[in-house]
């Protein structure tokens, strides 16, 4: 699945480096295309550039050079994933027009489609195609199609093309960065992702999100403005450290703050049991499990906490199972403990190749 706001691509990639810009940590991938198989090469996780809103396209370019960098600067191309506090991924009912008409009547009536105003920004659609597998008439443009829409502000789309540009790189795709676990996890756990109806759950630093599957259908996305920083700010002030010992404590937890962390994780537990309990309304259908990524997610007792709360089972997940491992020996026994922080990053490059 791809909904690139920026898209240059015009022959398939063979290789890839893509770079979720965190709000704490920036994590990249580089990936190889080799015949039917992708080689994993390298990852890099950097601390995010200190800023407040508008990081300047010269300062980030720095960063994402230095991304570069860390990655042996052996590609030019990057695709760059947009967080979910930059970004939106919607569903739609638009008329079955070609692409590029549907991002114009989005551009110009989003209110009417999104019920929201959105000026100034930039869209991509993906039309889902019928369960059924049959594919309607193209000719009958006033017929209604379901689109996947992902739209973010055009100045930061702007913004991210010069900051790479500027860094070197050649910006093939800027995709929303809530696409990537579901990417991710049809090439991880394809039988899982074709056959049953599951949660991915994603816990980043400032939001979580939640996408609900159905046999391989994107069909419900959310976003929850809870993540790793409240958890982590609540331990340290439960326990009266710092930020960086109460890091290392969250994903640790001993039990003098496991009870502190139910308290933390439960009005987030709420938010994603609420959006469980929409779409099993809806459908008809229950949840069977959910997937949770994330730096929250290297601590099983925050997955645990998290099954409590939602009443399904509940188990973090590894988007590298399905690469062939080609890293560098000092990262090969650092991936599997990193590994659920990648799953943004390794969809958002697998939108392109």
């Amino acid at each position: 699945m791809a909904l690139p706001f920026l898209s240059s691509q015009t022959r398939r990639l063979d290789q890839i480096i893509a770079i979720d810009l965190g709000a704490r940590t920036t994590k990249a991938v580089h990936l190889q295309r080799k015949g039917n198989s992708l080689n994993f090469l390298g990852y890099a996780l950097q601390d995010a550039p200190a800023y407040e809103k508008g990081l300047s396209p010269q300062l980030l370019g720095e960063h994402l050079g230095a991304i570069n960098q860390a990655l042996g600067g052996r590609t030019k191309q990057v695709v760059l994933a947009v967080g979910v506090g930059d970004s939106l991924v919607r569903h739609a009912e638009l008329p079955l027009v070609p692409a590029a008409d549907m991002r114009v009547m989005l551009k110009f009536n989003s209110k009417s489609y999104l019920q929201q105003d959105l000026p100034d920004h930039a869209f991509d659609c993906y039309i889902i195609p019928p369960r059924s597998g049959v594919k309607p008439d193209s000719a009958k443009t006033a017929q209604k199609c379901t689109v996947l829409v992902g739209g973010a502000k055009r100045q930061l789309i702007d913004d991210w093309q010069t900051a790479a540009k500027n860094a070197g790189l050649i910006p093939e795709q800027i995709v929303p960065s809530l696409i990537g676990p579901p990417n991710a996890f049809e090439m991880a756990k394809a039988d899982v992702f074709n056959k049953e109806v599951v949660a991915l759950v994603d816990i980043g630093f400032k939001h979580s999100s939640i996408t609900i599957l159905l046999n391989g259908e994107l069909m419900l996305s959310r976003v929850v403005g809870i993540g790793g920083d409240r958890l982590t700010n609540g331990v340290a002030e439960a326990l009266g450290v710092s930020y960086a010992e109460a890091e290392g404590i969250k994903v640790g937890l001993p039990d003098e703050v496991q009870s502190t962390m139910v308290t933390l994780l439960a009005p987030l537990g709420r938010e994603l049991r609420a959006s469980v309990d929409f779409f099993e309304h809806q459908q008809d259908k229950p949840v069977t499990q959910v997937f949770v990524s994330g730096g929250s997610a290297r601590s099983d007792y925050i997955v645990q906490i998290l099954q409590t709360e939602l009443m399904v089972p509940c188990t973090s997940w590894n988007p590298t199972t399905f690469l062939n491992m080609a890293l560098p020996p000092q990262q090969m026994g650092e991936v599997d403990q990193i590994a659920p922080q990648l799953s943004v990053v390794i969809g958002a490059a697998l939108a392109s190749l």
